[in-house]
């Protein structure tokens, strides 16, 4: 910390009533006392007076340190390795932060301060956690002695406005052809699964596709940590899933929120991300009159995210493949699968069809590929359309 803030702000914790409460004008006015006092024996200038009354006032107030940096829009990830070590990502590149948290307990204090927010418990009895900030940024959460260097803290940060998908269609993400197109297959009832890697825009792009849900629908969204922001739909409906408490008892889980959600007569449901066994409560809704449902998952293809989904099954139930297999293949209609190349721009790079089976496989038929070779971009900004929509059963016309 620097020398003159500790000191300031040392003496000011010293005089304060904590058993009062302040507002933020009186917490600024008393700061101001501090500074003034501190500056008739010691210089101070006014860039380190503005600096310091503003930190001070994070401390007591926010998120400190954290506050600077989400308040820049251009920073889309944080990582807090321990007190000391602060990593931001701006543009794709990571860099160290030159600043760091007073102390351990600081830190603690602003992870308690997250977690409680949303009604999350974190402790070392239960390390892990999963939550969100008000303006919905998401945050996993890792304390001692699961990190040893810990307590790690790891912010996914997203745009205060959520992008449209005429602005991924201007940063090159995908073509206004594709874009129109995936809008018919929305309004249609498609049911549709985003897929890919880490980082690669699954949650933007799922909430850019769901603007297009006609806005008499009703629709319930699912998610671990509330991340979406559905916009034009009145009739809408958020479920969160829920920790246990200390004492092990009141957990709410995706597959919990599923089975209550087919209760609420949904014309669609959105899942944020399917990761475990919630898969074939989504597939069998998906497959029993819930058309144009929208989920995202983890894979490398859009054939890894079908053998996903398979695996994700059999954590839940002990289904043999072939009928596994089938299920997936009726619930599932397209899979559209993203990337982030080597340039760190984040593409469409493939949308494929489910048409089926063949030879007990679910097969797929691509209908756009983005031509790139090992994650270098060959043909910038462009997708090929390799295929034609073979299913029957809606007129996008």
């Amino acid at each position: 910390m620097n020398e003159k803030k500790k000191r300031i702000q040392e003496s000011l914790f010293s005089k304060l009533d904590f058993t009062k409460e302040f507002s933020d004008e009186e917490i600024y006015d008393l700061i101001d006392a501090e500074l003034f006092a501190f500056s008739k024996n010691e210089y101070i200038s006014l860039e380190e007076r503005q600096s310091i009354r503003t930190e001070i006032f994070y401390a007591m107030r926010k998120l400190d340190v954290l506050e600077e940096l989400l308040a820049d829009p251009s920073i889309t990830e944080i990582m807090i390795n321990g007190k000391d070590a602060l990593f931001v990502e701006k543009e794709g590149r990571l860099t160290k932060w030159n600043r760091g948290f007073d102390s351990e307990e600081k830190l603690y204090d602003i992870i308690q301060q997250i977690v409680s927010n949303c009604n999350r418990v974190v402790n070392e009895s239960s390390p892990i956690v999963d939550a969100r900030l008000a303006n919905g940024s998401r945050v996993n959460v890792v304390l001692k002695p699961i990190a040893l260097n810990g307590p790690i803290v790891t912010i996914r940060r997203f745009p205060d406005k959520p992008l449209t998908m005429d602005r991924l269609i201007s940063i090159g993400a995908l073509t206004k052809e594709l874009a129109e197109f995936l809008q018919k297959l929305v309004i249609g009832g498609y049911n549709i699964f985003v897929s890919g890697g880490t980082g690669s825009g699954k949650t933007t792009f799922l909430n850019a596709l769901s603007n297009y849900i006609p806005s008499d629908t009703r629709m319930i969204t699912i998610e671990d940590s509330a991340e979406l922001q559905i916009q034009g739909i009145e009739n809408l409906v958020r479920l969160e899933t829920r920790n246990a408490n200390a004492d092990g008892a009141g957990k709410i889980t995706i597959r919990d929120l599923i089975k209550s959600a087919l209760r609420m007569r949904p014309d669609r449901i959105v899942v944020g991300e399917v990761r475990g066994d919630e898969a074939i409560d989504l597939l069998q809704a998906m497959n029993t009159g819930h058309d144009g449902s929208l989920s995202t998952g983890h894979a490398n293809t859009a054939g890894d995210m079908i053998a996903r989904l398979e695996t994700m099954v059999l954590m839940g139930m002990e289904i043999p493949i072939p009928a596994i297999r089938q299920q997936i293949a009726s619930a599932v209609d397209i899979i559209v699968h993203l990337g982030r190349l080597q340039d760190k721009s984040r593409k469409v790079l493939e949308v494929s069809e489910v048409i089926g089976m063949e030879n007990g496989m679910v097969k797929l038929a691509p209908l756009y590929q983005y031509d790139y070779d090992l994650g270098k971009v060959v043909k910038r900004g462009e997708l090929t359309h390799v295929g034609k929509l073979q299913a029957a059963n809606l007129v996008l016309d």
